[in-house]
């Protein structure tokens, strides 16, 4: 796998786990919708994440929960970039969740970092944009339908699902790189809940190393999913234990990106985790 991701103005080590906290300017994403509206609350709320130790800032403007509405464009460039403005004068890596081409090359005007897309840089004019771009990280997610329509019970998706995501993130990953993407620019993201049943989530956790072995490095999306509310029987704000045992889990499993909600608790489990996998260099510190 590679050990780093190369991204607009960051080239990111990925030797360690990276934490990606999530910054949602939405009024209805599924955990956390409208807490952090507003340039003011947003930043407030960034801010607090880097405190905590996140490595790379996500910000979205849309949500996608299932059955969630599509946003318009200005809508969302209103609750983005201004946002996305005042991230990028913190200087850290900032990832923007959005899979409209015009957001995406709006961001990276403002010198956003990466560009996180649910549909893969499926949406037309949307590889042109990162293709265009000298050197912008990107994430392919696999999604099976849509958000609207991606856990109503005739969408399920069928068969081995590893081997599914495999060879559609192979698929548009080959795409990209065709346009001129180096491969140091992409991670790849199995899209955990994304018109997969919480079995098949769980089959892709299991099956992780099939996807490192691919060579890209891998983010994991689990906090606060809906397979996690599955077999804890939480609801949403109260999913946080299991969400971070699902993070270490990705982690040991080959993932070198985690994208979550909780920060500061999966900081701290994942120092456990390095302290376990290198217990000498403990005491090399004195």
């Amino acid at each position: 796998m590679m050990r780093h991701w190369q991204t607009t103005r960051f080239r990111i080590d990925l030797t360690q786990p990276q934490v990606m906290g999530i910054v949602n300017v939405t009024p209805d994403s599924f955990s956390d919708g409208g807490s952090h509206e507003g340039v003011s609350a947003a930043m407030i709320h960034a801010e607090k994440l880097l405190a905590d130790g996140a490595h790379i800032l996500d910000i979205g403007g849309e949500s996608t929960r299932p059955g969630s509405p599509a946003v318009p464009l200005e809508e969302e460039l209103r609750r983005v970039l201004p946002v996305v403005k005042a991230a990028v004068a913190l200087q850290v890596p900032v990832s923007v969740d959005t899979y409209k081409p015009e957001v995406m090359q709006a961001v990276l005007d403002l010198g956003a970092d990466i560009i996180n897309d649910i549909w893969a840089l499926r949406q037309p004019g949307a590889q042109a944009v990162v293709a265009r771009h000298a050197q912008c990280g990107v994430c392919l997610m696999h999604m099976h339908a849509n958000p609207q329509t991606m856990h109503q019970q005739h969408m399920a998706q069928e068969g081995d699902v590893t081997a599914e995501v495999l060879d559609f993130l192979h698929t548009h990953t080959r795409s990209l790189e065709a346009l001129g993407v180096q491969a140091e620019r992409i991670v790849w993201d199995a899209g955990t809940g994304f018109g997969k049943s919480p079995g098949q989530n769980f089959a892709l956790l299991q099956q992780q190393p099939r996807l490192a072995a691919a060579g890209y490095p891998l983010l994991a999306g689990w906090s606060r999913k809906g397979s996690l509310g599955k077999v804890t029987g939480r609801v949403v704000g109260e999913r946080m234990p299991a969400s971070i045992a699902a993070a270490l889990l990705s982690v040991e499993h080959g993932a070198a990106i985690v994208r979550v909600h909780d920060v500061r608790e999966t900081c701290d489990a994942l120092a456990v985790l390095q302290a376990m996998r290198a217990p000498h260099a403990l005491d090399a510190q004195g």
